[in-house]
């Protein structure tokens, strides 16, 4: 009997070309939420490449246990785990609220280490209540995760430092224009693999274009060693503090919800379809690779939604395939000299691309939403009652300047409380007492409403 195509091994030219265009889909995806903490405690550019090749090779671990799996840990399907977006705002509120920023990572990492563990536990039960996680939910939270983004991408096509003179300079805002048309370009204009790597090579032609501005460093690259190894709590001991806790804790919610929907939409696209079982042990997967990412002084991972648009793309449906691809992850880890290439890029250039990607992320969550059904009432309040309180950090950053400092971490990260919000105004509208409403239809200024006629025109002036 032939094995399932997800079973499948390719020859190993095949293998090795298809893994590495997975590491190509998402390398930049990895890169960035190092590169967006790193630059907010202060790093060096040599402990931003540390930080960065740690990432790398924490997300070929979690991509190894998704696809390879082990007892009933690993969905076992072409999954590509790695740093997941919806940590980024939650880490830089830990970060803006440490004194001490020697302390953030520390404390970001021993909250990671909490969520996952609790996480781990956690994921056969979660499996089950996944009713609870319709797509308004998870359409909200992750549109939110894109437009929490979007300003980390407006603030690097600015500079790399706010007190900078050429600070917002037309040089730099010219890169990241330039930048943003090269990506725009190659979507629009290339097919299949470059296509793919559009972002990737968008960021390699933003930085040769930068060269003559002056505004490249090929000292990171210089400096690095060849081959190096993401020393364990290479930051300091991990530290544990409630607020952190929590607020990771909602961020792991929110990827296991990521991810559960991830699962569902591979097991249809390669003929496999998860169950129960298969979610729970893919979940298992996550939260684990989580848990030990920041022994190795990594992140939270979660799945990678663009690389099973790869999947589907090209058609090659082997979870050999993406452990290649996460093989090809831990070795760029274990060598510092690839991970510094990105801290090359100039800020402006990194900026350009970003609006792509993180516009990217927000616009998956609006393709979820769109099977909300958001013709009825209830969801519509949901997605905006959600999306009002999830935006409330970006538009007002000092709307809870009141609250305790340890409340600030949770509440100053549009995704957690954007999250709460969905899920809760879910559980009141759809589950609790809220049947009778199901069939209502939306109502709101904005619908088209009857023809105005001149005889209903005369009664309301009367």
């Amino acid at each position: 009997m032939a094995d399932h195509p997800v079973d499948e091994k390719l020859p190993p030219l095949k293998m090795a070309t298809t893994g590495l265009q997975h590491v190509a889909a998402m390398y930049a995806g990895v890169v960035a939420p190092p590169l967006i903490v790193g630059a907010a405690i202060g790093l060096s550019a040599t402990e931003l490449t540390f930080l960065t090749g740690a990432c790398l090779f924490t997300a070929g671990l979690a991509t190894f246990l998704q696809t390879l799996g082990i007892w009933k840990i690993g969905a076992r399907l072409p999954f590509v785990n790695g740093v997941t977006f919806a940590g980024v705002a939650p880490m830089t509120a830990v970060v803006a609220s440490t004194d001490d920023k020697s302390d953030a990572l520390p404390i970001i990492f021993g909250a990671v280490i909490v969520a996952g563990l609790l996480g781990f536990v956690a994921a056969p039960f979660f499996s089950k209540a996944i009713r609870f996680f319709p797509p308004v939910v998870t359409g909200t939270v992750i549109t939110l995760i894109g437009i929490s983004l979007l300003p980390v991408a407006f603030g690097w096509a600015q500079g790399p430092s706010p007190t900078a003179d050429d600070f917002g300079s037309a040089t730099n805002l010219g890169l990241a224009g330039i930048t943003l048309a090269i990506v725009l370009f190659l979507r629009r204009f290339t097919r299949g693999f470059v296509k793919q790597i559009a972002v990737l090579l968008g960021l390699v032609a933003g930085t040769l274009v930068a060269i003559p501005f002056g505004v490249t460093d090929f000292g990171p690259v210089a400096d690095a060693d060849v081959v190096g190894f993401p020393t364990p709590f290479h930051f300091g001991a991990p530290q544990f503090q409630i607020a952190a806790i929590i607020s990771m804790c909602v961020v792991m919610v929110v990827s296991m919800t990521e991810s559960t929907a991830d699962m569902l939409a591979l097991g249809e696209i390669v003929d496999r379809p998860a169950d129960e079982k298969t979610i729970a042990a893919g979940l298992r997967a996550d939260t684990l690779g989580s848990a030990l990412s920041p022994v190795f002084n990594g992140f939270m991972c979660s799945a990678f939604a663009q690389n099973i648009g790869l999947v589907a793309m090209t058609k090659i449906r082997s979870r050999y395939v993406v452990a290649v691809g996460g093989g090809f992850l831990v070795l760029m880890g274990l060598c510092p000299m690839a991970a510094s290439l990105i801290a090359v890029v100039p800020r402006p250039v990194l900026g350009g691309a970003g609006v792509v990607l993180f516009g990217s992320v927000a616009a998956s969550g609006i393709q979820t939403l769109v099977r909300a059904s958001l013709d009825k009432d209830n969801n519509v309040l949901i997605v905006a009652v959600s999306l009002a309180v999830g935006i409330i950090p970006i538009a007002a950053p000092e709307f809870y300047h009141s609250f305790p400092e340890n409340a600030r971490i949770i509440l100053d990260s549009g995704i957690s409380t954007g999250c709460v919000a969905a899920v809760l105004l879910n559980l009141v509208f759809n589950h609790i007492g809220g049947r009778e409403r199901d069939a209502e239809d939306v109502t709101h200024p904005m619908e088209a409403g009857d023809e105005i006629t001149e005889s209903s025109r005369e009664a309301a002036m009367k």
